[in-house]
């Protein structure tokens, strides 16, 4: 079985104090996700989160839950 490819994928970080907000959008299909980390958090830490979670809301969509 062959990993799927990796998904491109769109982040906004607003920091506003010790934390953040971040946003992420799917570029393919548009499905958007946001939470909250702390704001010393590191990159590849969000990124990975942030693919967690579009990959649950994408699979979530598909199979109809």
């Amino acid at each position: 079985m062959r990993p799927e490819p990796a998904r491109n994928i769109i982040l906004e970080l607003t920091t506003i104090g010790p934390s953040q907000k971040v946003t992420a959008v799917d570029e393919e299909t548009g499905a958007e996700v946001s939470f909250v980390a702390p704001a010393n958090a590191p990159r590849s830490d969000i990124e990975r989160l942030a693919r967690s979670k579009l990959d649950y809301v994408l699979k979530k969509k598909v199979d109809g839950g």
